[in-house]
């Protein structure tokens, strides 16, 4: 309370100095300034925080668009373009004034640079919601964990207990697709990641696009120089933590599999320093993402965004974060998801108590919210359990859990290590999504239907914590979610999945017409595309057939196989087409 008081204080004393300049109600300006900017505004003489703009995009018409890169390119075009209209006129006014500024379309907001009596000048204009405070951002810190056993050192408990291997013997391995990791940067050199950097291709390097680095001062938390430095142009951890997440996603050294994904490409960026970051780093990041750009930040490509991103980091009140920019890093997730990527996020290492997932990014409905567990299957002890609240509503949470006790990963300077917390749990989600996509990349950018999938495959676990009411033999519940995930379910599920609609996406329609004897199958492609893949799998994943033909159409006996269901991809161009076929 006495914390409640000085801060009221302060805000009258700025009004009564500030009034005469403002020119409009000063109570108004005060109300669109959130409490954690207000308590500096007395103690700062120069501040950086986030003023949001009143005006949004509506991309609500997103729902209607299938395809990865059609909802990307609609929801940066319709994103960007409100952010440049918009923000106009306040960028020149800054610029009048020699005021730094940096702009965001994620969400239509800028960083600014500048005195206290800015914060109020700003917070008068009626395009402005409101300022909040760039707050810090850190990670869910991990524990020093253990080997279970000697296969660790081979496989890691964790890939196996996910089923990891039995979809690599199926043949998808994560070709294709394409892991995002926000985190303490990457030591790309380490060897079990270095082939899977989407910036090498085995003899040079290109980061353009496939790095980024959010983290632009060294005082986010006084700990003086980087031994990375800043603003970098080639990938670098200063941590360890994001060289772990990464190895658990997609690594490989030739002997050791540690990834879920180890043919799956990944790209990165750092948004902590030393495990520390803020706001304006957060929406930076997300930004990049969804629409990558070269190393000078120009040129943006939503073609070249990742399928899935993981997210290992959390925002406290202590660290500044209040239900103000809650609701403006959930609106970041909302349009990220909204473009076609899946948004993993570790639960938290606030657990065993209820209610205990409380921070951003995990708190969103639309994160995709992972638990952990041991060995044994059961909740770890510091995994975050729900209800998660929001906005005064109460949901379930975590979403699914996975393995995040003792696992084995790499970090930097060629070394290997065995960490606990929910930050290992979420990158074996991360690294299921992309060998489901490897599987069916007719399901690239279908964000539900992906998480839908990873929901009904799990394998349930039940619980007696209790949390939110949950009966003993409750599935879903607040501990585990759906369950511990399952990868080889979740992919032969995929190659099951159809597409939401008929296939049109950049060149080519392709439709498929069987006999009503079931014994033949006739291929059409409509469009540009001359030539075509066709694949044919069991529903176990088995590949029976693999075909490549020309022209505009093909047709295929079946005869030679067994009776049953079956599961086809056909790739003609940039266009994918999945479904499934009866052999009678």
């Amino acid at each position: 309370m006495i914390r409640k008081q000085i801060i009221l204080l302060a805000l009258i004393v700025n009004c009564c100095n500030l009034q005469e300049t403002i020119g409009q109600n000063i109570g108004d300006a005060a109300s669109k300034i959130s409490p954690s900017i207000a308590s500096l505004l007395p103690l700062n003489d120069s501040l950086e925080f986030i003023v949001v703009m009143n005006q949004h995009a509506d991309i609500s018409a997103v729902g209607d668009i299938h395809g990865k890169e059609s909802k990307a390119m609609f929801v940066y075009q319709s994103l960007s373009d409100m952010a440049a209209t918009s923000q106009k006129s306040l960028q020149k006014e800054l610029d009048a004034e020699g005021i730094y500024y940096h702009p965001f379309w994620i969400v239509n907001a800028m960083l600014v640079r500048g005195k206290a009596s800015l914060v109020w000048q700003l917070a008068a204009r009626p395009d402005v919601k409101s300022v909040l405070s760039n707050a810090s951002l850190h990670i869910a810190q991990p524990l020093p964990g253990n080997p279970r056993t000697e296969r660790d050192l081979v496989i890691p408990w964790g890939i196996d207990s996910i089923h990891a291997p039995e979809v690599w013997a199926l043949g998808y391995e994560g070709e294709g697709a394409v892991i995002g990791g926000e985190d303490t940067g990457y030591d790309w050199e380490h060897p079990a990641i270095k082939n899977q950097y989407r910036g090498w291709d085995g003899v040079t390097v290109d980061h353009n696009y496939n790095w980024h680095d959010a983290i632009h001062a060294v005082d986010i938390h006084n700990y003086g120089d980087n031994p990375c430095g800043i603003n970098l142009t080639e990938p670098c951890d200063d941590y360890g933590h994001g060289t772990h997440t990464m190895g658990t996603m997609a690594g490989e050294d030739g002997v050791l599999k540690i990834g879920v994904a180890p043919k799956a490409k990944w790209i990165g960026e750092r948004n902590m320093e030393r495990g520390w970051g803020n706001l304006s780093g957060y929406l930076e990041s997300f930004e990049w993402f969804m629409a990558p750009t070269d190393l000078a930040g120009l040129n943006p490509d939503v073609t070249k965004a990742p399928h899935v991103i993981n997210n290992s980091w959390y925002c406290s009140v202590e660290e500044g974060c209040d239900a103000n920019n809650f609701s403006l890093m959930e609106e970041v997730v909302n349009n990220v998801k909204s473009s076609g990527i899946v948004v993993v996020a570790s639960a938290g290492n606030d657990g065993p108590g209820c209610n205990t997932i409380m921070f951003p990014p995990a708190l969103f409905e639309n994160s995709f919210t992972t638990g952990a567990v041991d060995f044994l299957l059961n909740a770890a002890e510091f995994s975050s359990r729900g209800n998660a609240f929001n906005n005064g509503n109460a949901f379930l949470k975590p979403d699914v859990a996975a393995p995040g006790v003792d696992v084995l990963s790499c970090i930097p300077d060629n070394q290997y290590a065995f960490f606990s917390g929910t930050s290992m749990a979420g990158p074996h989600v991360a690294g299921t999504v992309a060998l489901m996509i490897s599987a069916n990349p007719a399901l690239a950018g279908e964000v539900d239907q992906i998480e839908n999938i990873l929901r009904q495959t799990a394998k349930p676990l039940t619980t007696f914590d209790g949390c939110a009411g949950d009966a003993a033999t409750a599935v879903p519940n607040n501990t585990f979610g759906f369950g511990i995930i399952d990868a080889l379910a979740a992919v032969q599920k995929s190659l099951l999945a159809t597409s939401l609609t008929a296939v049109e996406q950049q060149n080519a329609c392709i439709k498929v017409f069987q006999s009503v004897t079931g014994d033949n199958l006739t291929i059409k492609i409509y469009g540009n595309a001359n030539s075509a893949t066709f694949q044919l799998f069991s529903v176990q994943g088995q590949k029976v057939t693999d075909r490549f033909f020309t022209g505009g159409s093909a047709f295929f006996q079946l005869s030679s196989i067994a009776p049953g269901i079956y599961v086809y991809h056909i790739q003609a161009g940039a266009s994918v087409s999945s479904g499934k076929i009866i052999r009678f």
